[in-house]
């Protein structure tokens, strides 16, 4: 068996067409159809539903396929750990992240880089899904997300701040309150994010807990989007309070705490549940550790 043709297992899994996958390898179809076939006669198993076209894995052939993935990562990690020996730390930390959470990961990501000047960053805003998702297929190093909310598998959680939740809405709509209730959030006219991400589903519950139903007018899985319609619309949100950190609050707006419930959500660190670590997932943790994001965040909120 060799590296080589589980490299080409998970680009078919990526690309999902002969074709595009052999062209990603730079190798020629019939060179990559003929790799499977081999290692298909050195497994015993058929890996790949035969067809005119890519159809998909066989049930032998995705248990196949989790192994490349590990596999590979495995080696990578290696070089990776050899190289920082021999060199120092270098390499490209891939990490996904969801949006409510990407104002603070350059908190973290400038502390990493300005220590290991040699290590690069690829940020991905991703769903909570996606990012399980990716660390699953080792396609990520390290993911920031929900770890106290829907379930995670096969990782390691590592806290890193609280989120609370604001209310944004016009100063007359709050009439110089200092804070408000999810019943009352529930009657002005909402912008909020789509149903696909899991800050909205954590809000979705919150909002049933307080026996209220919003009608959100406009939703958007971008955060840019989203903050873009409160600003120019007529329209409230409930916001995650790092955002003030990043954006702040647009004139003729105020943001107070919401209660009854009073509620927050840990957002933390997932990386892959191994041994040892990967050298830099392990980089980018012993750097988080470093900063108190909670206290951060609390001086730019209001209570």
């Amino acid at each position: 068996m060799l590296l080589r043709q589980l490299e080409y297992l998970t680009t078919l899994a990526r690309e999902k067409h002969f074709a595009r996958a052999a062209k990603a390898c730079y190798i020629s179809q019939p060179a990559m159809s003929a790799a499977i076939r081999k290692l298909e006669a050195e497994l015993h198993v058929q890996i790949i539903q035969r067809g005119n076209r890519f159809i998909g894995f066989t049930p032998e052939g995705e248990r196949i396929l989790k192994w490349a993935y590990r596999i590979l990562a495995e080696r990578d990690a290696l070089v990776e750990d050899v190289g920082a020996m021999r060199e120092g730390l270098s390499g490209r930390l891939r990490m996904g992240c969801i949006p409510t959470a990407l104002c603070v990961v350059p908190i973290l990501t400038s502390l990493l880089c300005q220590d290991q000047p040699r290590v690069r960053v690829q940020v991905s805003s991703m769903t909570s899904i996606e990012i399980q998702r990716g660390l699953s297929q080792y396609g990520l190093d390290v993911g920031v997300t929900y770890i106290d909310n829907e379930p995670l598998t096969g990782v390691r959680t590592v806290p890193l701040y609280h989120e609370r939740y604001l209310l944004l809405a016009a100063e007359d709509d709050l009439e110089e309150r200092d804070s408000a209730t999810w019943a009352e959030a529930a009657e002005l006219p909402l912008c909020l994010l789509s149903e696909d991400m899991q800050n909205r589903r954590i809000l979705n519950s919150v909002f049933e807990q307080a026996q209220a139903r919003p009608q959100p007018a406009v939703e958007t899985n971008s955060i840019s989007a989203l903050y873009a319609h409160v600003r120019e619309g007529p329209w409230a949100t409930v916001l995650p309070h790092s955002w003030l950190l990043r954006f702040g609050v647009p004139e003729g707006m105020r943001a107070v705490p919401l209660k009854d419930p009073e509620i927050s959500k840990t957002i933390g660190l997932v990386l892959h549940d191994r041994d040892p670590e990967p050298i830099l997932a392990k980089a980018f943790v012993d750097t988080a550790r470093t900063v108190d994001l909670d206290e951060l965040l609390t001086a730019t909120t209001p209570t």
